[in-house]
């Protein structure tokens, strides 16, 4: 069928363009393993032979983020990871790199605390630096992905902050005033979180028992770093169907003899089928790589086929409603952030009010990391329908909505 076509060449155009390949799969897998070494996730018996790496800390930040990342070094989780020692200044630090005492050395320059808060010197004056030891090259870099991924956590921290605040003070819950101490304590809140370490335990209320169960940290881990970046493909497939209007392949496609409706659903279809292949492609990865366990087969593929259909659905609205391809660029940019917060990609939403939670399931974001926290929780396909019938339903409204404003624009012809 002519729509099948249509289909399947953008399907195999997405995955020749080297650029997008490295946000859809290769961005997603390397902050999932940096967020893996963070959690100690990977010095348990089915993780790499790495262990004992020696790394030296040279802190000469006076503020707390300086300490807070000191203290993930010394953490018990990468306890068997790492062999962290402190030096006085950066000179002794770089010393015993140097020597080949150490793999790399980590030097918080003074005033890091402030570059990251604004309230210091810009922030290039504040970078961290790591010293890596070329002889110890994969130690070295094992050393390097734990700071940056502390780096990235704590700036998606600051930012789930600055939303929070913002949709407080737009629903009148707090006054501009009180903005900076309720910043602080959400701030405080989600680096608690990120500080609760490998050793999660969720107390399961399905039945009236006090019954801990295990939850491998990286079930939430993968999927949140594949869902993030699953919003960027579909804001890239809703580009390329602008593209294609506005360089006229749209108006010939038009011409020939094929129905719009199948030039459409094509198109529509296209885009379906890259974020599908994308969330296979990676919860494959997570299963391969971090040895990640999601249960039930038959739940997993219904969890990935509809939460995919969600974020298309999303992508093509976007289209529909853009003017231009850049403007799809602009708010694909937006919406990803955006839903990774609303979301929880970043900060687990539990603690956060019941009106953001709420909130938060306009985003397939949610109700997809919803399904896999059950799912690792050893939930099956029975205890999925809710979530399945929420991503489906919104699949369904905003295919229906696009659809509507497509023709109304009457986007085929130019």
């Amino acid at each position: 069928m002519k729509f099948l076509r249509i289909a399947f060449k953008d399907l195999t155009v997405a995955f020749r363009d080297r650029t997008g390949l490295l946000l859809m799969l290769v961005a997603p897998v390397v902050l999932t393993f940096g967020m893996a070494l963070v959690s100690g996730r990977l010095t348990g018996p089915s993780g790499p032979t790495l262990a004992d790496i020696p790394v030296v800390i040279v802190n000469q930040d006076a503020g707390d983020i300086g300490g807070r990342l000191v203290a993930a070094f010394s953490s018990e989780e990468l306890g068997g990871l790492l062999d962290p020692q402190t030096a006085d200044d950066a000179a002794a630090g770089r010393a015993l790199v140097d020597e080949n005492d150490a793999a790399a050395a980590v030097i918080i320059p003074p005033g890091f605390t402030d570059s990251i808060t604004g309230t210091g010197e810009a922030p290039e004056k504040g970078r961290i630096e790591v010293y890596a030891n070329p002889e110890r090259e994969v130690s070295a870099q094992v050393v390097t992905a734990i700071v940056e991924s502390f780096i990235q956590q704590i700036a998606l921290g600051r930012v789930s902050g600055q939303v929070a605040v913002e949709e407080l003070i737009a629903a009148g819950m707090i006054t501009p005033a009180q903005a900076q101490e309720t910043g602080v304590r959400v701030g405080e809140r989600a680096a608690a979180e990120r500080d609760s370490g490998a050793s999660i335990r969720l107390m399961s209320t399905e039945k009236a028992t006090s019954e801990a169960v295990d939850f491998d940290p990286m079930a939430y881990f993968g999927p949140s770093m594949a869902i993030f970046f699953l919003m960027f493909t579909v804001s890239l497939g809703g580009k390329s169907l602008l593209d294609e209007k506005d360089t006229g392949t749209l108006a010939r496609l038009s011409s020939a003899p094929i129905g719009e409706a199948a030039i459409l659903g094509g198109k529509m279809l296209g885009i379906y089928l890259t974020a599908l292949a994308q969330m296979a492609i990676l919860m494959g990865i997570n299963v391969v790589l971090f040895h990640v366990t999601f249960g039930d087969p038959l739940a997993l593929s219904a969890l990935v086929v509809s939460l995919a259909a969600a974020a298309t659905a999303w992508g093509i609205l976007l289209a529909a409603l853009a003017r231009t391809p850049g403007q799809v660029t602009t708010a694909g940019s937006a919406m990803m952030l955006t839903f990774g917060v609303l979301g929880g990609n970043f900060v687990s939403v539990s603690g956060m009010p019941d009106w953001f939670r709420l909130v938060g399931k306009i985003t397939p974001n949610a109700w997809g990391l919803d399904g896999f926290v059950a799912l690792g929780l050893g939930d099956g396909l029975p205890q999925l329908l809710g979530t399945l019938a929420g991503l489906l339903v919104m699949a369904v409204v905003l295919f229906l909505v696009s659809v509507w404003i497509f023709r109304r624009r009457s986007i085929l012809r130019g």
